[in-house]
């Protein structure tokens, strides 16, 4: 099992003190990630600044680094990226809060992994 990962998905360690791979794994018992190239550029683009917001791309650039693997796209645009893979035969679910892409995914039949609660994961099926 496949899940695609954007970069909110990748910022919840220190945004919303989620543990990440700890609820994928309690979700969908080990899945393999996968990260479009887009969203790393994302995330170097907000680490490169200050504050939390920064710190949070850091951590979740370290994430992508030490558990996803990168994929290309050819959407530049990171949600299009996101969708554009989460469309391939392998990926079974994306992981988002991003409320325009869980719309657009959840249309395209994709079923979205997002916070619930506080900080605990659920799917939404479409």
């Amino acid at each position: 099992m496949t899940v695609v990962l954007d970069t909110n998905a990748l910022m919840m360690p220190v945004e919303c003190d989620v543990r990440l791979l700890d609820e994928l794994d309690r979700l969908l018992d080990g899945p393999a990630c996968v990260v479009p190239r887009a969203v790393l550029a994302e995330l170097d683009d907000l680490a490169a600044g200050s504050g939390e917001e920064a710190t949070a791309a850091r951590v979740g650039r370290d994430l992508a680094d030490d558990y996803c693997q990168p994929r290309e796209a050819t959407a530049s645009y990171a949600d299009d990226a996101v969708l554009e893979l989460a469309q391939t035969d392998d990926v079974s679910h994306v992981v988002t809060n991003d409320q325009p892409l869980r719309t657009r995914l959840l249309d395209a039949g994709i079923p979205v992994i997002s916070l619930r609660g506080r900080n605990k994961l659920a799917i939404t099926q479409p």
